[in-house]
């Protein structure tokens, strides 16, 4: 059953040709673009790979980049067969070649759609990276001797500082590790031997923040010791004051970032993946209209174009079937191959045969 038949004059399928010959240049343009979001979300994670457990989430940039390069080709491909689809003389030299175009397009077409979707998707892997990320990076705050941990102080307080943020979830969490390192502890002072012995792992734990997580904005100086300790500070309750500091975690501001960042982006990719569409959808008009000129003298004939010629299900078993039979045949002859092959001994070899 052919699906989406159209009825194309000459005049009208020249005119199909040279919009679609802008149309392609424009999703050439537009597969650059793809590619340059890519990398700019690519930088943007590896920018805070210092508080992220796993690199999960680097899967939707690194397929932005793939699909934006694919694009380039796909289009440009494109563009030369509208040229040629103006003399139906050239057209034909195309012919064998547009059917595993156009399964290599939709496959990358189809992965562009993907992407939009891991945009939106990948909140949760976002976040549960973060949190042991976060959480690493506070409990290595005060490693600046350890190789390797040096820049984690740094780090942090960049961050905090950048994104108005404290802590993990909040401010409460540097409470649980310590975080000021015992080169700038005085072990023979009896505020830290208490604390130190109060602890069961023998840490220096404090209900305090580094400086890094003070709000300028406050009119009141910076409170980042002894936060509930209400005796520690002159008209001060720890309750009912409007502590200023940050009371907003890195988590909760690293995810509103990232994912307005990759929902920004799902945006413009998916505005991408319609205008791709559209070009395929094109091209395959054009294809059709032009295959029914071939043979004719009058080369100026009105002819039918279609999207599909059998139904959907009909033509993706087309394009997966040769697939299938491959990888069906190669197993039988992975299967079928001994490891050790021998001559068999019931075989009666002939004399002189070797």
């Amino acid at each position: 059953m052919v699906v989406m038949k159209m009825k194309f004059p000459f005049e009208k399928r020249v005119k199909l040709a040279q919009g679609l010959w802008l149309l392609s240049w424009c999703a050439t343009v537009a597969g650059a673009f793809t590619f340059s979001l890519g990398c700019i979300l690519k930088t943007e994670l590896r920018r805070r790979a210092e508080v992220m457990d796993n690199s999960d989430v680097h899967v939707v940039p690194n397929t932005l980049m793939i699909v934006g390069l694919a694009s380039l080709g796909i289009n440009y491909f494109a563009s030369k067969v509208c040229q040629d689809a103006l003399d139906a003389g050239r057209f034909p030299r195309w012919k064998k070649m547009l059917k595993p175009y156009f399964a290599v397009s939709c496959f990358f077409t189809v992965l562009m759609l993907l992407a939009v979707i891991m945009s939106y998707a990948m909140k949760g892997s976002l976040e549960s990276s973060l949190k042991v990320g976060l959480r690493n990076g506070i409990r290595f705050y005060k490693d600046t001797d350890t190789p390797g941990r040096c820049f984690q102080k740094q780090n942090i307080d960049r961050l905090q500082m950048e994104f108005q943020c404290c802590g993990n979830t909040d401010f409460k969490d540097w409470f649980e590790f310590q975080w000021i390192s015992n080169r700038y502890l005085d072990f023979s002072s009896k505020e830290v031997k208490d604390r130190i012995k109060s602890n069961v792992d023998g840490r220096y734990l404090v209900d305090g923040v580094p400086f890094s997580c003070c709000n300028p904005s406050s009119p009141r100086p910076c409170i980042q010791s002894q936060l509930t300790n209400d005796s520690a500070h002159y008209n001060y309750e720890y309750q009912t004051e409007e502590l200023n500091i940050y009371l907003r975690g890195c988590r909760e501001a690293l995810v509103n970032y990232y994912m307005g960042l990759m929902n920004t982006i799902g945006a413009g990719v998916l505005s991408v993946f319609l205008l791709q569409a559209s070009v395929l959808v094109s091209l395959r008009f054009l294809q059709t209209a032009m295959e029914a000129v071939e043979g004719n003298e009058n080369t100026e004939i009105e002819t039918e174009g279609y999207l599909l010629e059998k139904s959907v299900k009909e033509t993706v078993m087309e394009y997966i079937n040769p697939v299938m039979k491959f990888l069906m045949l190669k197993n039988q002859v992975e299967e079928g191959t001994p490891g050790n092959p021998e001559i068999p001994t019931d075989v009666n070899v002939k004399p002189g045969l070797f």
